[in-house]
């Protein structure tokens, strides 16, 4: 058996597409795409949305998202998600410029307001020499 037969055409196709050693997550989650449930290029379009993004695990308790398995942070997630996308559309024959459009079906997050930076205020009267004393 050679190297190439030990997966299918469509994980040999993310393997090509995340190559670089930095990129193994990401194949991982392309190779999740390939792998999906989905009968259909919509279904596995959703569980890239389920693996990629967090949800709350319990119903109505937000802080359970913390719980989930999927990667964290927004730039991550949607890293893992344009990944999972293209391992969909290996598995599906979609043209790599389709999967390539696709959006996550999240609202996107407001952007953070930073808030300014607090200057350290000197005093107005500074202290004399005080002598220091020991006990």
């Amino acid at each position: 058996m050679i190297p190439q037969q030990w997966s299918s055409p469509c994980g040999n196709q993310c393997t090509n597409k995340y190559a670089a050693l930095t990129q193994i997550p990401w194949r991982v989650f392309c190779k999740k795409g390939c792998n999906s449930d989905g009968d259909t290029w919509e279904e596995c379009l959703e569980e890239c949305n389920h693996i990629c993004y967090k949800d709350p695990v319990l119903k109505d308790q937000q802080w359970s998202a913390y719980i989930d398995r999927s990667p964290g942070a927004d730039s991550y997630s949607e890293e893992c998600f344009h990944a999972c996308v293209s391992g969909c559309g290996y598995k599906f024959e979609i043209h790599p410029e389709k999967a390539d459009k696709v959006c996550p079906n999240r609202p996107l997050k407001p952007p953070l307001v930073q808030k300014p930076k607090l200057q350290p205020v000197e005093p107005i009267d500074p202290p004399e020499d005080v002598p220091s004393t020991s006990a």
